[in-house]
C-alpha cells in the first residue's frame, strides 16, 4: 500500500462504469464526496469501475455506525456471537468461488491463487469460531482471607483495519474474524485498487446475522486512513503494507493513543546449502518467487547460493521459468495460467526500474521479463518472470523490496556468510533454508534474526493458531496477526479483587497497605 500514490481521479465519463460505494449501517451507501479513483482489470488494462474516495463526513458516518454497532454487538451472549461466526464460515465456504472471481478481476492473480488466499483467511475464521475458549479469564480463590481475584477479557470497541491490494480477502480475514468474535466493531478500509472483495464480505456478514454497524467498509485514500488513525472513537489499528507506511501508521496511531499492529515490507532470503536437493530448491524458488506475480510480502526475493551450487541451480530455475504460462488470471478455454499480471501499470514500471538498476549495477540478467506482453492482452499490466545473477549487495535492487516477479541470486562461500547477509538487512519478515543437514537447520532457526522461518519450506506462513509477523522493520506495534496474539490484541483485561464479608467476623479499621497474611 502507498498513501502518497492514492490521489483522487475524476469520475469516468462512461456512464456504464459503476461506482463502488461504502458499506455503512448494514447497506451500501453511495458517496457524495465527488472524488473517485479508477479500478482496473490488470489483464486488459481497462477501467472497470470507479471507487468512491470518502470525505470527512463519510468517515465520520462510518465510525459513528461502528460505535452504534459495538454497543449492540458487545452485549450479545458468547453463544449468540458464536452462532453468527459459524454462519459466516458456512456462507464463505459455500460461496468462496464468487469471491475468488472478484479478486481475480480486480487484482489479476490466477483464480486458484485467489482460492488459496480465501482458504488461508478461512483458517482464521475457523479459529475465531472457537473464540469462547480463547477469551476466558482466570480465577484465583482466597488469595487472602475471603478475597478472590479474577480477570475478564473485554472488547476494545471500534477497531480499524487498513488492508493492502495484494490480498484483498486474506489480510482482512487475518484481523476481522477475531476482532468481531471478541465483541468489537470493525471499520475496514480496503485498498482502492481492488475494493470490491470488502463489499462482498460485508454482504456475507449481513446474511450471517451480524448486526448493522459491526462490519463497516470505508472506501478511500489517505484522508480515510488518517481519519481512522486520529479518531478518538477508534481504539486500535491493524495494517499490512510497505514499511514506510507501516511506520507512519504506527507513529500516527500511537500518538493518538491507539493499539497498533502494523506489518511492513520484506526482503526474504532463501539460503541454499550445498547438500540440498537442487530440484526441490528450484521448484521452491520458482513457486515462492513468481507465485502471485511476486506481489506478496512472503515471496522469496533472494536466493543465497552457497557455492558451488549456483550455476546448477540457476540452470534449473531458468528451465522451469521457460515452462511457465503467463496470462489472464481468469484463464481461457478452461486453462488457467501459472501467473497473472501486476496490479497496475505504474507498479509494473516500478518493477522494471529495479531490473534496470540491477543491470546498471553490474548484475547479469539471466531471464528478462521487461517488455513482456500476452497475445490479445497487449494493454495488460504484465511483467515476465525475471532471474538475475551476481546481484551486488550494495544495489538497491538487492536492498529494497521489489514486490514483483524478480528473483535475485547472490553467491556466497559459506553458511556464515549467507547468515550474516540475512541478519544485516533492515527487514526480518520471512526466510528459508534448504538443506538435508538437521544440525545446520537447527542452528539456522536459532541464529537467524527473522520472525518466520522455513526449513525446506519456501513460504513459511504460520497456520491460524500460531501468529504471523516479522522482526525489525517488518513489524511495528504491539502484536502479530491472528493466533493468540490476535485475541490478546483485540481484548483488554480487567482484574477484579472481590471480598464477600462474613458478618460474624467483620469489623475493625486498618489504614495500612493491604497485605497477604
Amino acid at each position: 500500500m502507498s498513501i502518497t500514490e492514492t490521489t483522487s481521479t475524476p469520475a469516468s465519463s462512461d456512464t456504464d462504469v459503476r461506482v463502488i460505494s461504502h458499506w455503512i449501517d448494514g447497506a451500501e451507501r453511495a458517496s457524495t464526496s465527488g472524488r473517485t479513483a479508477p479500478v482496473y482489470n490488470p489483464a486488459t488494462g481497462a477501467v472497470t469501475a470507479q471507487v468512491a474516495l470518502a470525505d470527512q463526513s463519510e468517515i465520520d458516518a462510518a465510525i459513528a455506525s461502528a460505535v452504534a454497532g459495538f454497543q449492540e454487538w458487545s452485549g450479545y451472549s458468547l453463544a449468540k456471537r458464536q452462532s453468527v461466526m459459524f454462519a459466516f464460515r458456512e456462507l464463505l465456504n459455500s460461496r468462496k468461488r464468487e469471491l475468488a472471481a472478484i479478486i481475480t478481476a480486480e487484482h489479476g492473480k490466477v483464480v486458484s491463487d485467489a482460492m488459496g488466499e480465501i482458504l488461508r483467511g478461512q483458517e482464521v475464521v475457523e479459529l475465531a469460531c472457537g473464540f469462547p475458549h480463547l477469551i476466558k479469564g482466570a480465577f484465583s480463590e482466597n488469595v487472602s482471607t475471603s478475597i478472590d481475584v479474577y480477570s475478564l477479557k473485554q472488547p476494545l470497541g471500534v477497531v480499524g483495519i487498513i488492508s493492502p491490494f495484494n490480498f484483498p480477502a486474506m489480510v482482512p480475514m487475518w484481523f476481522f474474524p477475531i476482532a468481531i468474535a471478541a465483541g468489537n466493531a470493525v471499520v475496514l478500509k480496503p485498498s482502492e485498487k481492488d475494493p470490491s472483495a470488502a463489499l462482498w464480505l460485508a454482504q456475507l456478514w449481513k446474511e450471517a446475522g451480524l448486526p448493522d454497524g459491526v462490519f463497516t467498509v470505508l472506501q478511500g485514500d489517505k484522508l480515510a486512513v488518517d481519519g481512522l488513525l486520529t479518531s478518538p472513537d477508534v481504539q486500535s489499528i491493524s495494517f499490512v503494507g510497505s514499511t514506510p507506511i507501516a511506520q507512519y501508521i504506527y507513529e500516527t496511531a500511537s500518538k493518538h493513543g491507539k493499539r497498533v499492529q502494523a506489518l511492513g515490507g520484506a526482503k526474504n532470503h532463501m539460503l541454499v546449502l550445498p547438500d540440498a536437493d537442487l530440484d526441490l530448491v528450484a521448484d521452491a524458488a520458482v513457486n515462492a518467487g513468481y507465485g502471485a506475480a511476486g506481489e506478496r510480502c512472503m515471496a522469496i526475493s533472494v536466493v543465497l547460493a552457497v557455492e558451488p551450487v549456483a550455476d546448477d541451480l540457476i540452470a534449473k530455475i531458468s528451465e522451469r521459468i521457460g515452462r511457465l504460462r503467463i496470462g489472464n488470471g481468469a484463464g481461457q478455454d478452461g486453462v488457467e495460467p501459472d501467473m497473472g499480471p501486476l496490479i497496475t501499470g505504474v507498479h509494473r514500471d516500478k518493477v522494471s526500474d529495479y531490473v534496470d538498476i540491477a543491470e546498471q549495477d553490474g548484475a547479469d540478467i539471466v531471464v528478462d521479463g521487461r517488455g513482456f506482453t500476452v497475445d490479445g492482452h497487449e494493454d495488460g499490466f504484465f511483467f515476465g518472470p525475471t532471474l538475475i545473477d551476481n546481484v551486488p549487495t550494495t544495489s538497491r535492487a538487492y536492498q529494497e523490496e521489489i514486490f514483483g516477479p524478480v528473483l535475485s541470486v547472490v553467491r556466497v562461500q559459506s553458511y556464515d556468510e549467507g547468515l550474516d547477509l540475512i541478519n544485516s538487512g533492515q527487514f526480518g519478515n520471512g526466510t528459508a533454508i534448504f538443506t538435508n543437514d538437521g544440525g545446520a537447520a537447527r542452528r539456522f532457526q536459532n541464529e537467524v534474526q527473522v520472525g518466520m522461518v522455513g526449513i525446506n519450506v519456501p513460504i513459511p506462513v504460520p497456520v491460524a493458531y500460531h501468529s504471523f509477523g516479522g522482526w525489525k522493520k517488518s513489524l511495528f506495534g504491539d502484536a502479530k496477526a491472528y493466533g493468540v496474539h490476535g485475541f490478546d490484541f483485540f481484548t483488554r483485561e480487567k482484574a477484579i479483587t472481590s471480598r464477600w464479608l462474613d458478618p460474624a467476623t467483620h469489623g475493625g479499621i486498618n489504614l495500612g497497605f493491604p497485605q497477604n497474611n
